[in-house]
């Protein structure tokens, strides 16, 4: 009986090693299926785009996002983020914003185009109800601020299933409906099951495939052809590096991709 246990065991690491090489066998950030309807860059002079990527807490960006950052700095589109929270909950936000900056250094996203709220009703906590409306009114503020045009987020369950990200999701949704999307392109970081979840690069194949055989609705993979970057991201967020979360960004199938589908 222990034979077979060892020829799974062997045949995981082997996928995982064939599957790991899949991801470093790119040569940079790549988009599955290609497609020129994906971000395209914008007609007349400004071919950047201005992305903002709206975020709950400091790290998010890092844990869940970074192959969505590393695509679109490679494609030359202008990042910006918007922390809706400082991550205060055990009493480290001004600490936490500070590493949100340096996590975004090395990402090579600009202090300036970073911002870290800390408003009294969007205080970090799995207990703390976020209000939509303010979220909607915050993210217009910073639309207008940046001259947005596409915006990335969470999607309803919000990865992890924290009701901040959760809301954060709802606010988006919220400012969409009211301004009828407008100009605005909206996608959403899909979550996965549990499985898929902490896959980690084995989920390229079912992600691809998925990506590919979509009609109903645009689905993308963005591959992360540098997962080192992820790692080197979530280790500037130092009060936060603790032994699990070393884990989770070495079994988290986000750190290697993101599953991107439209708002």
């Amino acid at each position: 009986m222990g034979w077979i246990w060892t020829v799974f065991a062997a045949g995981a690491v082997l996928l995982w090693a064939i599957s790991l090489g899949r991801i470093l066998s790119f040569p940079a950030p790549t988009c599955v299926p290609p497609s020129p309807h994906f971000m395209p860059p914008l007609r007349g002079d400004r071919r950047s785009r201005n992305v903002l990527l709206v975020v709950a807490h400091p790290d998010d960006e890092s844990m869940f996002f970074a192959p969505t950052i590393l695509f679109l700095k490679s494609k030359g589109h202008n990042i910006h983020i918007l922390c809706m929270s400082q991550g205060n909950a055990d009493g480290h936000g001004i600490t936490r914003k500070e590493e949100l900056y340096h996590a975004c250094g090395t990402l090579k996203i600009p202090r300036e185009q970073v911002k870290v709220l800390d408003h009294p009703e969007l205080q970090d906590g799995f207990h703390e109800k976020w209000d939509h409306g303010l979220l909607a009114e915050l993210t217009m503020e910073h639309i207008q601020l940046w001259a947005i045009d596409m915006i990335v987020t969470f999607d309803s369950y919000g990865v992890s299933g924290h009701p901040n990200h959760q809301d954060v999701h709802h606010g988006i949704c919220k400012f969409l409906h009211a301004n009828g999307q407008g100009n605005i392109e909206a996608w959403e970081l899909a979550s996965l099951n549990i499985l898929r979840k902490y896959s980690g690069p084995l989920d390229i194949w079912l992600s691809s495939l998925i990506s590919f055989s979509s009609s109903k609705q645009p689905i993308y993979t963005l591959v992360n052809s540098s997962p080192s970057r992820s790692y080197e991201a979530m280790a500037a967020h130092r009060s936060q590096w603790v032994w699990f979360r070393r884990l989770f960004i070495m079994f988290s199938s986000y750190t290697y991709i993101n599953v991107l589908q439209k708002l």
